[in-house]
């Protein structure tokens, strides 16, 4: 295990300066099949709630913690405040104990959960309790707000154990010393999750991916020699301890026996994947390999209804794997979505085709990029059609002030002898630099008035 954490913390060095792929052979004698393998719980919101209440919760969100309205919206997904009372208890008792507004924002942004927990029954004992066991503010405050689930832990026993070695992680990174990393907490029914957690600490995988494994119940961090052998595939294969996809692969390996992978492609392979294929989509987004049988041919053959021939949606997957994970039914509603805003089946394909992406778009999403472009700004939906990655563009950060600029332009007659609108690529795909030269630099006097609409200071 020793080997195998000097390899993962070479390969954080390698990642800085490997520029060409390499071809690898990891996992040789992990199973014949391998020979092949190469890099390339919260109430809902009910019906009855309606949109004035979910405007209310909303902007309490937004006026109580002051989150932008995104992550507040996510929140509302996870947790009924329709009664704001409970709400305001959590968060008195949290600010009582030296939580500032941006940590119980991160708080709450982790674990929604505590919005509607009993401050006085659950959360506060809790507090409590750890602080009689020594805890200063700044460490109780910096702990759960890193760990917020720790709060969602029963029991003084395990809470302590949590909290404990948490705290040694953090003052772990902050010294660079693991030697005695969590040798005295590696006890009991948790020594399995303790010594994991602490192997993936030292190949250099971070707090913020750690933290979630430790608290959870779920693998991939129990057991032993399944982890080392789950473990030494992921390092084998080349993967960044320190991003996400690393943890990724780890429980994507930990669930799957050899065997169970070895069918996994072969239904790959009958869709027309290669095996070398399979591997480097794996490489791009681990999860592709969790999916059955019947939902892999299912979003193949929904694809096919909607006008992609095999190949195409072969390309689709390489480009977007999450694509996989799509119902049937959320494809279907994007087709629908799309021709209802006067798209055609062929553009919807040929939008796929060019940006998979857009499947995963909600209707709002679509419906309001698609009216600002086509009946405020004049640009024909073929345009988007040709460029479709424009509905991944942000419409208040990057669409809104471009075309504002182009509009300011264009009413002062510094548009040259056009009428219209420039092309829709010149004004929206471009890298800021080359907007800014094009359309912003060469009028020195209007430079500082266009600057403040380019970068949403005012609207025009």
């Amino acid at each position: 295990m020793y080997s195998l954490i000097l390899h993962g913390r070479r390969l954080i060095g390698l990642q800085k300066w490997r520029h060409l792929s390499v071809s690898v052979n990891p996992l040789q004698n992990a199973s014949p099949f391998f020979s092949s393998f190469s890099s390339a719980s919260a109430a809902d919101v009910s019906p009855k709630d309606g949109q004035k209440d979910k405007t209310f919760t909303v902007s309490y969100l937004v006026g109580s913690l002051g989150l932008a309205a995104k992550p507040a919206e996510s929140i509302l997904r996870k947790v009924s405040l329709g009664d704001k009372g409970n709400p305001d208890s959590v968060l008195s008792l949290l600010r009582s104990h030296g939580f500032t507004d941006s940590q119980i924002s991160n708080i709450i942004t982790d674990y929604p959960l505590l919005l509607i927990a009993d401050a006085e029954k659950s959360i506060g004992p809790k507090l409590q309790f750890l602080q009689s066991r020594g805890a200063s503010t700044s460490e109780l405050t910096q702990i759960v707000s890193t760990v917020p689930k720790i709060l969602g832990k029963r029991g003084h026993k395990s809470i302590s154990f949590y909290y404990d070695f948490v705290k040694e992680i953090i003052e772990a990174d902050k010294s660079s010393n693991y030697e005695k990393l969590c040798h005295s907490l590696a006890h009991g029914n948790k020594e399995n999750k303790v010594r994991n957690i602490s192997v993936l600490r030292e190949l250099g995988v971070a707090q913020r991916l750690l933290f979630p494994l430790l608290i959870s119940d779920s693998q991939p961090v129990h057991g032993k020699e399944r982890f080392e052998e789950s473990l030494k595939k992921v390092v084998d294969m080349g993967f960044d301890p320190t991003t996400s996809k690393f943890v990724e692969a780890l429980r994507v390996f930990y669930n799957l026996n050899d065997k169970t992978i070895e069918e996994k492609i072969n239904v790959y392979k009958k869709l027309g994947f290669g095996v070398n294929d399979v591997w480097a989509i794996f490489k791009k987004w681990p999860f592709f390999l969790s999916y059955s049988e019947k939902k892999i041919t299912q979003t193949f053959e929904t694809l096919k209804r909607c006008g992609l021939l095999e190949y195409e949606i072969l390309s689709v997957l390489k480009k977007h794997p999450k694509c996989i994970c799509s119902s049937e039914q959320k494809i279907v509603n994007s087709v629908e979505t799309f021709i209802g805003l006067g798209f055609t089946r062929e553009d919807f394909a040929m939008m796929v085709k060019r940006y998979p992406q857009c499947i995963d778009y909600t209707a709002e999403t679509l419906k309001k990029k698609t009216e600002f472009i086509v009946k405020k700004m004049n640009w024909p939906l073929e345009s988007l059609v040709l460029i479709p990655q424009v509905f991944g563009y942000s419409l208040e950060k990057r669409t809104v002030p471009r075309c504002n600029v182009i509009k300011t332009l264009m009413s002062k007659g510094l548009m040259g002898d056009r009428s219209e609108m420039p092309p829709m690529s010149s004004v929206l795909t471009s890298t800021d630099q080359s907007f800014l030269s094009r359309y912003v630099m060469k009028h020195d006097k209007l430079v500082p008035e266009l600057m403040a609409i380019f970068t949403g200071n005012r609207v025009s």
